[in-house]
C-alpha cells in the first residue's frame, strides 16, 4: 500500500486568484515529494473534545492539494498510460470531507485511506477545499468577471470540481480508472455532492455518488449577499467591495464568520453561515428541482443518514442537552412556519412509545430534528432522482457510540470510521467503538461501500441484496447491532411531515 500525501491539483488560490475559480496546479519537473500533507484551509482551532489528536493544523491560504491511497505501486509504476488504459484500473472513491463549510481538512486521521484501499482493492483520494468566508462569500461585488458566466460564491465548490478533474487526468498513473469515479462525502461533503449532482459543469466527471447526512440544501442569492454584506459590516466595512476585503487577512476573515455564525439564522434557515449558492451559473436552479428533472440520471446514488444525528451538535449547547417540552416546541415552530409543533411532537411520541423508545422532550427534540434536517430531505433527494436512474439505494445506520456515557447515540458522523476502517484508532474507537462486532460492521460497511463503487450495486453476501429505492417499498438497509434489509424504517413519524410540507415521495 502506498500514500501520497500534499498533492497539489490547482494554484494557490491567492492574491488576485482570492475569490476566482481555481486554475490549474503549475506542472513541475523531477520528482516531487509526496510525503507530508498539505496546509489546511483556514478555519477555527478545534473544538476541544472533539478534535481528533494527529490532524493536521497548519493553516494557509495555499490548501488546495489532495492525498491519494492506491495499492499495489508496481502495477502501475512499471506500465505505460497505453497499457494502463487497456487493462483499465481499480474504482476510484474521491472522499470531501465535511464541517459546516467552515472547518475540516481532508487529511484528518479519521480520514486516512489506507485501510478501504487495501481491503477493497479501490484508490482512494482525500481533497481539501476552500472554507469559510474564502470558499463560499457571494457577492456580485465578488463575481468572477474573467468567466464566461457570473460565477460567485461558490469558489469551495469549484474547488471540488477542479479536483475531479485532476482526478480524470492523472488517476490511471496510480493504478485507478478515470471512467470509474465514485465521490462520497458526510455533512458538508455529503451536501457539496448533492450539489456536484445538480450543476452541469460536473457532467462526466463521476459516474457515482455516496451522499452521507448531507441532503442538498443552499442558500438563495439575497441570502446570500446579506451574510457578505454582514461580514463585511464585522470587518468594518460599509459594503462589500474586491478591494476592501481583499486585503483582510484569513485570521480576521475567519474570526468574523464565527461572529457571524453566532448570530440567530432567520427561522426556517440552517445555522450556517454559508452554503452553496443558487448562481445562475454553477448552480441555475436549486438541486432538488434540477435532479427531479434528470440532471444526474446517468450517476448511480446511495444516501442515507443516521439515526440520532442531532445528538452531536448538543455537545456545545446545554440549552439543546437540557431541552424541557416549551423549548421542543418554540425549537419546531422556528425551523418551519407552515408545520404544527404540537401535531408533530404528538406523533413522535405515539411512534416512539409503541416501540418501547424514551418520549422525554430531548429525545423528541432528537427524533424530530434528525428527520426533518437530515433524513426528509435525504429521502426526497433519492425519491427525485430514482425516478431517472434505478440504481438508487438508501441506508439508516444506528449503531451507538460509548461515548459521553452514551448520550449521543447513533450521532451525526458517526459512520465515518467504519466506512474508513479507522477503528483501530485509539482515539477513534473511545468514539465509534471496537471489538468484534465493531469491526464486523466496519468490514460490512466497507465492503457495501466499495460493491457500489465497482458497479453500482452495494449488495454483497454479507448483507445480501440490497433493494433499489422507490417511494413506494422505500427499501432501506440498516447498519447497526441488528441489520438488514427493511421497508420504510421509522414510517409512522416520518409521515407527520407530509401534513405540512409538499412531499417527493419520503413516506405513504
Amino acid at each position: 500500500m502506498w500514500s501520497f500525501s500534499g498533492i497539489p491539483y490547482a494554484r494557490p488560490p491567492v492574491g488576485p486568484l482570492r475569490w476566482r475559480p481555481p486554475e490549474p496546479a503549475v506542472p513541475w519537473s523531477g520528482v516531487r515529494e509526496a510525503a507530508e500533507f498539505g496546509k489546511i484551509a483556514p478555519q477555527p482551532p478545534p473544538t476541544p473534545g472533539v478534535a481528533i489528536p494527529g490532524d493536521p493544523l497548519d493553516q494557509d491560504e495555499d490548501c488546495l492539494t489532495l492525498n491519494v491511497w492506491a495499492p499495489d505501486p508496481l502495477t502501475f509504476a512499471t506500465t505505460s498510460p497505453t497499457q494502463r488504459g487497456k487493462r483499465g484500473g481499480r474504482p476510484v472513491m474521491v472522499w470531501v470531507h465535511g464541517g459546516g463549510f467552515t472547518a475540516g481538512t481532508g487529511a484528518s486521521l479519521l480520514y486516512r485511506g489506507g485501510d478501504l484501499a487495501r481491503n477493497c482493492d479501490v484508490v482512494v483520494v482525500t481533497i481539501n477545499y476552500r472554507l469559510g468566508a474564502l470558499g463560499f462569500l457571494t457577492h456580485p461585488a465578488l463575481a468572477d468577471s474573467g468567466s464566461s458566466s457570473a460565477l460567485m460564491g461558490n469558489w469551495g465548490l469549484l474547488d471540488q470540481v477542479a479536483a475531479l478533474r485532476w482526478v480524470q487526468d492523472n488517476i490511471a498513473a496510480f493504478g485507478g480508472d478515470p471512467g470509474n469515479v465514485t465521490v462520497f462525502g458526510e455533512s458538508a461533503g455529503a451536501m457539496s455532492i448533492s450539489v456536484l449532482l445538480a450543476s452541469p459543469m460536473c457532467r462526466g466527471l463521476f459516474q457515482r455518488a455516496i451522499v452521507q447526512s448531507g441532503p442538498p440544501y443552499t442558500h438563495s442569492l439575497e441570502r446570500s449577499k446579506h451574510a457578505a454584506e454582514e461580514l463585511a459590516a464585522i470587518l468594518g466595512h460599509s459594503k462589500v467591495t474586491r478591494a476592501a476585503l481583499h486585503s483582510v487577512p484569513p485570521s480576521e476573515l475567519v474570526a468574523a464568520t464565527q461572529e457571524l455564525q453566532n448570530r440567530l439564522p432567520p427561522p426556517g434557515e440552517l445555522p450556517l453561515p454559508f452554503l452553496p449558492v443558487v448562481d445562475g451559473a454553477f448552480l441555475p436552479i436549486e438541486p432538488i428541482d434540477a435532479i427531479a428533472a434528470g440532471a444526474a440520471r446517468g450517476v448511480t446514488l446511495m444516501t442515507g443518514t443516521n439515526r440520532d444525528e442531532l445528538t452531536f451538535f448538543s455537545l456545545a449547547d446545554t440549552r439543546l442537552a437540557n431541552m424541557d417540552e416549551d423549548g421542543l416546541l418554540r425549537w419546531l415552530s422556528r425551523v418551519h412556519r407552515e408545520i404544527d409543533s404540537r401535531v408533530v411532537v404528538d406523533a413522535y411520541r405515539t411512534a416512539r412509545m409503541a416501540r418501547g423508545e424514551p418520549t422525554t422532550p430531548r429525545s423528541l427534540w432528537i427524533a424530530a430534528g434528525s428527520d426533518f434536517i437530515f433524513r426528509r430531505p435525504s429521502m426526497e433527494l433519492a425519491s427525485a432522482h430514482s425516478a431517472h436512474q434505478q440504481q438508487t439505494y438508501t441506508y439508516l445506520f444506528t449503531w451507538e457510540t460509548p461515548a459521553f456515557a452514551g448520550q449521543l447515540g447513533s450521532c451525526h458522523a458517526l459512520e465515518i470510521p467504519f466506512v474508513f476502517g479507522s477503528l483501530r484508532h485509539p482515539a477513534i474507537s473511545l468514539f465509534a467503538g471496537n471489538g468484534s462486532d465493531a469491526a464486523a460492521l466496519s468490514a460490512s460497511m466497507q465492503r457495501a461501500w466499495a460493491s457500489f463503487a465497482r458497479s453500482g450495486d452495494p449488495s454483497h453476501p454479507g448483507i445480501g441484496t440490497w433493494l433499489t429505492w422507490d417511494p413506494q417499498r422505500r427499501a432501506t438497509m440498516v447498519f447497526g447491532p441488528t441489520g438488514g434489509l427493511q421497508y420504510g424504517p421509522r414510517a409512522d413519524e416520518l409521515a407527520v411531515w407530509q401534513l405540512f410540507l409538499p412531499s417527493r415521495g419520503v413516506g405513504p
